[in-house]
């Protein structure tokens, strides 16, 4: 019996290439793939929500795909977590219609980035936060932040090597919060992303709090559709896909 399954998915993403399976390299999805391959006796194929890069985190990343398997949901979940010897969690596992599928049948994402905003680094904890030394203003970056909001052309965000359609997307939330008083969170929500355009934002936003770029100077950037005009590509260890929305 040809059934469909919607997985969700946690992943450590330190040590992998990212989600998209490629030879001869680890990655998120070439694993569970292979795991998934030997508990059902069958090739497996995943289509993800999304790529995540090398060193991106997860924790509510989808993935679906078909197999011909009488084996309940929870058979398979239970499986996959006894047998996986990698820093990834299937934390649920659902059967859905035959037309679902993770990318196409997705509304929004939602990301988070989290930064380390202190003099001093962390020993514990640093494969999950960008260090940055200096004080960042959280109103500056927040005043930022709404300029993002909305339906515009983010290709001043997008770097090179992806080409699409449309660089268009819209953001339906976008803010800077403080976790504590040393450690920031950026979160956005969107219709979709372009190739890094959170880490990019996050780069230029970083810039903005440490003053070198204004509320007026980033709606200058936005405006460009440029990316020499943004700043720096955030590291990838700051970021994680916490979820994505469906219908």
């Amino acid at each position: 019996m040809i059934q469909t399954f919607k997985l969700t998915i946690e992943y450590d993403g330190t040590g992998f290439y990212g989600w998209q399976r490629q030879p001869e390299k680890a990655t998120i999805q070439g694993e569970l793939e292979k795991v998934l391959s030997r508990i059902l006796d069958q090739p497996v194929t995943l289509a993800g929500s999304g790529r995540t890069d090398a060193g991106v985190h997860a924790l509510g990343q989808v993935a679906s795909f078909h197999a011909d398997t009488s084996l309940s949901p929870r058979v398979l979940q239970k499986g996959v977590n006894r047998l996986m010897k990698h820093p990834i969690v299937l934390k649920e596992c659902h059967r859905v219609s035959h037309t679902f599928h993770a990318q196409y049948s997705a509304l929004s994402k939602q990301y988070n980035y989290f930064i380390l905003n202190r003099e001093l680094p962390c020993a514990v904890g640093r494969n999950y936060a960008w260090h940055v030394h200096r004080s960042l203003d959280l109103d500056v970056m927040n005043r930022c932040c709404a300029l993002i909001c909305g339906t515009h052309d983010f290709k001043s965000f997008e770097n090179a090597g992806s080409p699409r359609h449309s660089t268009v997307r819209t953001v339906f939330m976008a803010r800077m919060d403080r976790q504590d008083h040393d450690r920031l969170v950026f979160s956005i929500c969107a219709s979709g992303f372009l190739k890094n355009m959170v880490r990019n934002m996050v780069g230029t936003l970083v810039d903005a709090g440490l003053g070198k770029v204004t509320p007026a100077g980033f709606q200058h950037i936005l405006s460009a559709k440029n990316r020499s005009r943004a700043g720096v590509t955030a590291p990838a260890r700051g970021l994680f896909l916490k979820q994505v929305n469906y219908e």
